[in-house]
């Protein structure tokens, strides 16, 4: 993976880990930036975690770790939490904007109603699906890049699962 150094690609890698990852400490995330190739001293860490609005929580486990807020005032409860409101985002989003889904090799083809690709595009991208390497939308279509070279058609069919989940589960 490359990233530039720049403040907003290291406060992007920052929030990433803080959404995969149960990170309990300062020196913790460094080492798992350090992983991705971005180095980091720890002042400039402490305040990237106040400009992305950071905060500890405590797990269900009862261990302290840090969360991102998703915007100005709005932080989660957890790393499961913020899982499981992805999830139902997406799939509440997939119901109603999803008319049809085609993988090819490592791309999945994504259809919907005119205007609504980017919509759908930026729900994808926050729900930081493993499967799923980025997105490109265009007016009524979305291509999801996904990371394995034969992914498309999985990927495809987990899109259609999503539009297809019972809302009241």
């Amino acid at each position: 993976m490359t990233t530039p150094l720049t403040k907003a690609a290291r406060q992007h890698e920052i929030r990433t880990v803080l959404s995969v990852e149960q990170i309990r400490s300062q020196a913790e995330l460094a080492q798992a930036l350090e992983q991705r190739g971005v180095s980091v001293t720890q002042g400039t860490l402490s305040r990237d975690l106040v400009d992305i609005g950071a905060t500890r929580v405590r797990t269900d486990n009862g261990h302290m770790v840090y969360v991102a807020t998703d915007g100005p005032g709005r932080s989660h409860g957890s790393a499961a939490q913020s899982s499981n409101t992805a999830d139902s985002r997406l799939s509440s989003l997939c119901r109603e904007l999803l008319l049809s889904a085609e993988g090819s090799a490592n791309i999945a083809v994504l259809r919907t109603p005119p205007g609504a690709a980017q919509f759908l595009a930026a729900a994808i991208d926050q729900a930081r699906l493993g499967s799923v390497l980025g997105t490109i939308a265009g007016d009524d279509s979305i291509m999801v890049v996904t990371r394995l070279p034969e992914g498309g058609s999985a990927v495809a069919a987990e899109f259609i699962g999503y539009a297809e989940q019972d809302p009241r589960v």
